[in-house]
């Protein structure tokens, strides 16, 4: 529960609340008020940490503590957590060979970051008329990718979506 939901001293609303001190015994059912008062004689808080239950139960605690720790587990779990960004080269079906390599080259590195990648086949005009030639790319730019020894993971074939054709590919998990 974080700790902004959390009701402390005056703000809690029962009459009776279930009493557990800093110690962690349970001081039992008792008045609102004495157990405010329990609370300020030991220099602590009295917070509502199940307010669902008849009567609530009420711990006798530091709050301020008690919100920096949470805090500081916030914060842990965003530092340990990754983003993996979608990255998109985009191409048509009559690219050069030099131009395919080139952009391979972009591929490559983009993995290397730890990005997924769209690569997508924009058809104009009449090459709408002929979408093999966009699988060809495809399959030819994986195959570069094979070749240069770049490990991935297929996420979504080859799909048209509208006038492009594209697939997603993301790096290979390695094993620590």
């Amino acid at each position: 529960m974080a700790t902004k939901d959390l009701r402390i001293n005056r703000q809690i609303r029962a009459r009776e609340v279930l009493v557990i001190d800093a110690d962690g015994e349970q001081k039992g059912v008792m008045n609102l008020y004495d157990a405010i008062e329990l609370a300020e004689q030991s220099g602590l808080d009295l917070v509502e940490v199940s307010p669902n239950t008849n009567p609530p139960v009420c711990k006798i605690l530091d709050f301020g503590k008690l919100r920096y720790e949470q805090e500081k587990r916030v914060r842990e779990a965003k530092k340990n957590q990754t983003i993996i960004k979608v990255k998109e080269i985009r191409m048509q079906p009559k690219i050069e060979k030099h131009d395919l390599e080139f952009k391979t080259k972009f591929i490559t590195e983009f993995l290397g970051e730890g990005n997924k990648v769209k690569i997508s086949v924009r058809f104009r005009g009449r090459e709408m008329a002929h979408p093999e030639l966009g699988k060809a790319v495809l399959d030819n730019i994986l195959e570069l990718l094979t070749q240069n020894g770049v490990a991935y993971n297929l996420d979504r074939s080859a799909v048209m979506e509208g006038r492009m054709m594209s697939i997603i590919v993301s790096p290979a998990k390695t094993k620590r």
